[in-house]
């Protein structure tokens, strides 16, 4: 047999799950990631290929970042180019749910298969170091004279911070429907455009802007979690009477039309991942929180999850 019949053949049986774990190593994963370098899923999708291979049940993992419309493009790209392979996976999250809602793409998640939810972050609602304004309240008092002029940068239209602004707005008795919205293709372009004061308040994962807010760069004024977060001294939207709460959450799938013995070795090489000291310190690192979901839990997740969401944007006027 020649060589690349072999390693083909090889690759097969280890995305079959049919190869014994040092052999396993030899499997080359591919890892879409449906957003520009730099934000959440980027760097969710890079420490779960770093954790693979230092749990050894990858022996490479390439990254292809497709960013744009909420991760639809990704999640196209995937859909058509990854049927039946079983070494592909996808990043994905809340982000892509609220996006699929708003967008109505003629692509669908259901297209693809559900491998792990993987972790859950609050968003962080900051403000650019030279900016006017001090603290949410100021913010408020702005967005209530004028919606339209508090120009708000995040993620794709249909991410959790474009959800939370929008309940913000509603919250405080301004119209959802007049904010300002500014969606970024990528992490890396929202964080530009907060450091070069194009926007009046940015929004993320608090991962992605604690390097700025340590260094002065960026002020946090508040988080859309229930309570504050450990370690962290910034208020939520709770603590400064405002009735919002929002969360986000991350996760992989796998290609379109794998057999049931090729996601049942996903998932299980994904496991073996969160499981390794190389995944705990990046959650520990991104301030992320562990929420490892798997199987038929995480297909009525995905499920609910999206029900949820059409609820709260309709809600808070989105929809």
């Amino acid at each position: 047999m020649r060589r690349d019949q072999f390693l083909k053949s090889l690759g097969a049986l280890g995305a079959a799950g049919l190869l014994p774990p040092a052999a396993l190593a030899q499997a080359n994963l591919k890892m879409l990631i449906p957003a520009n370098p730099g934000g959440g899923w980027d760097s969710t999708g890079r420490a779960l290929g770093k954790s693979l291979q230092a749990a050894g049940v990858a022996g490479a993992v390439s990254y292809d970042n497709k960013g744009g419309a909420a991760g639809a493009i990704g999640l196209a790209q995937f859909v058509a180019g990854s049927k039946g392979d079983g070494n592909a996976l996808m990043v994905m999250g809340a982000v892509m749910l609220g996006g699929i809602i708003t967008n109505k793409p003629p692509v669908q998640l259901s297209q693809a298969t559900p491998i792990a939810r993987l972790l859950s972050e609050y968003n962080v609602f900051v403000l650019p170091a030279n900016s006017p304004f001090k603290t949410m309240k100021d913010v408020v008092e702005q967005l209530k004279k004028d919606p339209a002029s508090v120009k708000w940068g995040g993620g794709s239209r249909g991410s959790t911070e474009h959800i939370a602004a929008a309940m913000l707005a509603r919250a405080v008795g301004a119209d959802p429907a007049k904010i300002n919205y500014v969606a970024f293709r990528g992490g890396g372009e929202a964080t530009a455009a907060i450091l070069g004061g194009n926007v009046t308040v940015g929004g993320s994962g608090y991962s992605e802007f604690a390097e700025y807010i340590a260094a002065g760069k960026m002020k946090a004024i508040a988080v859309t979690s229930g309570t504050r977060l450990k370690g962290i001294d910034v208020p939520t939207l709770k603590e400064q009477g405002i009735d919002v709460e929002i969360g986000n959450w991350r996760g992989v799938f796998g290609a379109p039309g794998i057999s049931a013995a090729q996601r049942k070795a996903l998932t299980d090489m994904v496991v073996k991942a969160t499981q390794h000291a190389s995944w705990a310190e990046a959650v520990a690192r991104n301030n992320w929180t562990p929420a490892l979901l798997t199987g038929p839990a995480f297909d009525k997740f995905v499920d609910d999850e999206f029900a949820a969401l059409r609820a709260i944007m309709v809600k808070a006027g989105m929809l």
